[in-house]
């Protein structure tokens, strides 16, 4: 049984261009956002926000409405809810906790109800490596793009208030409205990634990329930019071996994403 077949990977490698750039894109993005997602401790609200983000694409796909559109209504709505209800990290949990249940019934009721093509229905839960059409890559671009320049100005404070909040804000640092600009921001980035690696693996590219990093360095510049190179290596690699073997993407980036994860937490053990 072959499980790779590279042979006719020049005639492949343009169907999934627009997969690939999608994927670079969501790396950096994915990175940046989540070495914040680890210093302010909210891995367990990404997976919230994606099972809503995953309904609301559902939603989307059985109205016949734009998928991004309605995977990011998915995702600003519960990052409104968990950010809004959710102050201290037990009722933050607590909320997310209710929430999951409750977006992935109501994806898959959508999935469920919708007579199109199976594979948009699995695709929305695990990922596709041929789903970035060119008007989902501009939807793609377009956040991605925002998020970055919100995070490029706003990078130094949310970066002091998620260090220490009482002393940022005894500072004078805006963390209540730097808290809502970080939901709506991780909302976004959720939403954008769930097109590529599906609702159900998103922590592989949001957490365990910044995840590793930090077991190598507390650097505030190296920490971040490792996290952006490991989730590079994690997408693009899962899209090029998923190419070759013809299934879906995530098994092939949560893999990846978790062999690093493994690596760093040697390296953190040997240099102890």
């Amino acid at each position: 049984m072959i499980l790779f077949d590279f042979s006719n990977y020049d005639q492949l490698i343009p169907l999934v261009a627009n997969s690939l750039i999608a994927g670079a894109l969501l790396a950096i993005i994915g990175g940046l956002i989540g070495t914040f997602v680890m210093t302010r401790d909210m891995s367990f609200a990404v997976h919230g926000i994606s099972e809503l983000s995953f309904a609301g694409a559902a939603v989307a796909l059985l109205l016949g409405a734009n998928v991004v559109f309605g995977s990011i209504i998915g995702s600003l709505l519960a990052a409104a809810v968990i950010g809004a209800l959710g102050a201290k990290a037990k009722e933050r949990n607590s909320i997310v906790a209710v929430l999951m249940p409750a977006g992935l019934g109501l994806g898959i009721l959508a999935l469920a109800l919708y007579e199109g093509r199976a594979a948009n229905k699995f695709g929305l839960l695990t990922g596709q490596i041929v789903a970035v059409d060119d008007p989902q890559l501009f939807w793609l671009a377009s956040i991605c793009i925002f998020i970055l320049a919100v995070l490029i100005v706003v990078w130094r404070p949310l970066n002091f208030a998620s260090l220490d909040a009482d002393v940022a804000a005894a500072r004078g640092v805006p963390t209540r409205a730097l808290s809502v600009v970080f939901m709506i921001l991780l909302g976004l980035a959720v939403a954008a990634s769930v097109q590529v690696v599906g609702a159900l693996l998103v922590l592989s590219l949001l957490v365990t990329p910044a995840a590793a990093a930090v077991r190598v360095s507390r650097s505030p510049i190296l920490t971040p930019l490792l996290s952006v190179a490991f989730a590079m290596v994690s997408v693009i690699g899962g899209i090029l071996l998923a190419l070759g073997a013809g299934l879906p993407i995530s098994p092939y980036v949560t893999t990846i994403s978790f062999l690093i994860y493994v690596i760093c937490r040697v390296v953190e053990r040997v240099r102890k």
